[in-house]
């Protein structure tokens, strides 16, 4: 009698599910992941998929990574490869292997390009273990969920349509607030911020910044909801970037940690080391061009180097503002003139009063005047060159499609020398017979 009444329940269900899967749905969304298993264990892969498509992302996602191996393999066959490739990224990667690998190898190469995403866009920097719930769930139902989470932290969940396109958004703070009983849709936050999977992290910074949310849902091109922007996290990304771009301008590899191997320092930083020496070779030759200067008036190689470091420090300043402002898309390149022409009064105005400083300095120690004539003069027009230099050669790049962290720093020593080498010994020359 007993098995009698427990096949009617199976029949019953089944017809639930063939008949009124939307419904069957709303309930299997409820039920805990461990009763659901079983039952859509013993079901044709095609029944199976159609619930999944019907259920949250997550929660189909956490009914995938239960399931045997069998059942794992053929309901991968069965779903859609977008849609599969989506539920997989929920996973953890212990997870997301585990059920590739009961897939063909091809299959599983396939799946995993579909759940790739450009390096720097917001679909590689997002969370994809998104919470979603269908507006008809209620406060209970987010209660019950949540609690079952162990190593993930949320602030926020979103309400999705039966597409899995954002609705609303709705925080834990709500959440407690409510009764238990209050559907999402009456509490929901609408329309919610989100940014575009394939958005670059310099416009996800921007979006976080201007509208000072902790979390931002991140939506397919379709409009569908694939994870979840963190600002913390995001935050934490953006500085280790920032450091990785830091090592890059002076020529150190991105990926070279304090305790990487010493052969792997050598190779990432010795091509940048020799770019280097040739553009030291550079700037040594414009100081041969004014050998019997130089040796006529020896005080001129004691300042030299004094000239070359102020119009460096000053690119360098340059430089870095200009940097900042491309990755925070505080400016454009368009903007090029714009940058260039508040660098250079800066560079003009910080050279004239460094020039007034060690003109005096210069004159105090030299006696000359004509010397320190020369320092000065040479002192405003290789700061002037610095500013301009490093305000532009980040624009110029970006402009070719290059990285300007990783060659800005060379490309602007060699014009700083340049300019500093050129100015003084240039002017001195000009003027010798004030010297």
């Amino acid at each position: 009698m007993a098995a009698r009444s427990k096949q009617g329940y199976a029949s019953l269900a089944l017809l639930a599910l063939e008949r009124f899967p939307d419904e069957a749905a709303r309930v299997l969304e409820r039920a805990p992941v461990a009763d659901i298993v079983p039952f859509l264990e013993r079901q044709t892969a095609e029944r199976t998929e159609a619930v999944l498509r019907r259920l949250t992302p997550d929660r189909a996602a956490r009914i995938l990574a239960a399931l045997g191996d069998a059942e794992t393999r053929r309901l991968l066959r069965a779903l859609e490869p977008n849609r599969a490739a989506h539920l997989l990224a929920r996973l953890d990667p212990e997870e997301r292997e585990a059920c590739l690998a009961t897939v063909e190898p091809e299959h599983a190469e396939e799946l995993r390009a579909l759940g790739a995403y450009p390096p720097d866009s917001a679909g590689s920097l997002m969370d994809p273990r998104i919470t979603t719930f269908r507006p008809d769930a209620t406060v209970r139902d987010v209660v019950r969920r949540v609690r079952t989470f162990r190593r993930r932290r949320v602030h926020t969940v979103f309400v999705v349509d039966p597409e899995d396109r954002l609705l609303g958004s709705v925080s834990l703070q709500d959440v407690v607030l409510a009764p238990g009983g209050t559907p999402l849709a009456t509490i929901m936050r609408s329309p919610t911020p989100s940014v575009q999977d394939t958005s670059a992290r310099e416009a996800v910074l921007a979006e976080l910044e201007r509208r000072h949310v902790t979390s931002l849902p991140v939506v397919d091109f379709d409009g569908r909801v694939v994870g979840v922007l963190r600002q913390d996290e995001f935050l934490t990304a953006a500085q280790e970037e920032a450091t990785a771009a830091s090592l890059a301008m002076v020529g150190a590899g991105r990926d070279e940690r304090a305790l990487s191997p010493p052969l792997f320092a050598i190779r990432k930083r010795l091509p940048w080391l020799l770019v280097n020496l040739l553009t030291a070779f550079l700037a040594a030759s414009v100081v041969g061009l004014f050998e019997n200067t130089i040796a006529a008036y020896t005080a001129l190689a004691v300042l030299l180097p004094v000239v070359a470091g102020q119009s460096g420090n000053t690119g360098a300043q340059a430089l870095a503002v200009t940097m900042r402002g491309l990755a925070l898309r505080e400016v454009r390149v368009r903007q090029w003139a714009r940058v260039a022409l508040k660098e250079v009064a800066a560079g003009a105005g910080n050279g004239v009063a460094v020039a007034l400083a060690t003109s005096a300095a210069v004159f105090l120690w030299s006696q000359s005047a004509g010397l320190s004539l020369v320092i000065g003069v040479s002192m405003v027009v290789s700061m002037t060159v610095a500013g301009l230099s490093g305000a532009t050669i980040p624009m110029i790049l970006t402009t070719f499609r290059q990285d300007p962290a990783q060659s800005s720093s060379i490309i602007l020593t060699t014009v700083t020398d340049v300019a500093g080498f050129f100015s003084f010994l240039g002017i001195a020359t000009a003027l010798s017979r004030l010297l």
